[in-house]
């Protein structure tokens, strides 16, 4: 059975920083892409950070330099660091595992940051 439980979501202020956290099972994490989404209410998922399973990143662009996404193989775990968070970046984040036959997704954690 696959699974994929997202943790480190909470309330921060603007400007603050979060990790979240997504650790795997019941998949061969090294083979698999590992992404993270977010849904904001009443908005579609969008992609925030992917980690290929060679290590490549991609970001979006309203990301880029704030959200850093890392994997650690030995321990099946991706990680989402966020800094300068604002307030638009509150919303669902959710764990995406994907591979050229199957795409898995986690619980989701939810971020939200306000003053």
């Amino acid at each position: 059975q696959v699974q994929l439980v997202e943790s480190g979501g909470g309330l921060v202020q603007p400007g603050g920083s979060l990790r979240l956290s997504c650790a795997a099972s019941g998949i061969i994490f090294s083979i698999y892409d590992m992404g993270w989404y977010r849904q904001a209410p009443g908005k579609q998922r969008e992609l925030v950070a992917v980690i290929s399973y060679g290590g490549n990143t991609n970001y979006a662009d309203s990301m880029k330099g704030r959200f850093t996404i890392s994997r650690d193989n030995a321990k099946n775990t991706v990680h989402l660091q966020m800094n300068s968070l604002k307030p638009e970046d509150t919303a669902v984040y959710y764990c995406n595992a994907a591979s050229r036959r199957y795409s898995y997704w986690g619980q989701g954690t939810q971020v939200t940051v306000s003053s």
